[in-house]
């Protein structure tokens, strides 16, 4: 199938003492899951009410500046602990995680959204009033990130009905 390649590193990746602790500690995958799901909770609302003030839905009294310095710290942070929480959910499970599309797609949609979180970053460090100069472009990077966010949540939710039929 397409994710062919991955399968001897997804094999001996389920072959790991490591795996196999964390499938036989009945507690271990609910829990990661639980703070996954609530890091999933901070990413969200964090980078959606930057991307709604960059639509100019609300919060015009407070700059763009405001809302990055306020929100991005608990965004990247969140993200630090998905990173960790994911990596535990693929290892109880390898063959199931690496061979699955979905999860493939989540990945690099994973990658676009955070590459387009910091392009809401970025600019605002050397000149503050950035984006109410650049209203246009403020707007269409905040839809093209609420955008891939929701595929990103749509994806994670998919992962669990969709599946390699080679795994």
């Amino acid at each position: 199938m397409a994710l062919d390649f991955v399968a001897p590193l997804a094999t001996w990746l389920a072959a790991t003492p490591l795996s196999a602790l964390i499938g036989e500690v009945a507690w271990i995958v609910p829990a990661v899951q639980s703070l996954h799901i609530l890091a999933i909770s901070v990413v969200v609302a964090g980078v959606f009410l930057i991307d709604l003030r960059l639509l100019g839905a609300f919060g015009e009294s407070d700059g763009i500046a405001a809302y990055t310095r306020r929100y991005l710290p608990w965004v990247w942070w969140a993200l630090a602990v998905l990173l960790v929480t994911g990596a535990i959910m693929i290892v109880s499970e390898p063959v199931r995680a690496l061979r699955n599309t979905t999860f493939v797609v989540k990945m690099v949609l994973i990658v676009v959204a955070v590459t387009l979180t910091g392009a809401t970053q970025r600019p605002l460090k050397a000149d503050p009033d950035f984006w109410r100069d650049h209203k246009t472009r403020a707007r269409a990077l905040a839809l093209a990130s609420l955008t891939v966010w929701v595929a990103v949540i749509a994806c994670g939710r998919w992962i669990a009905y969709t599946q390699d039929p080679g795994a």
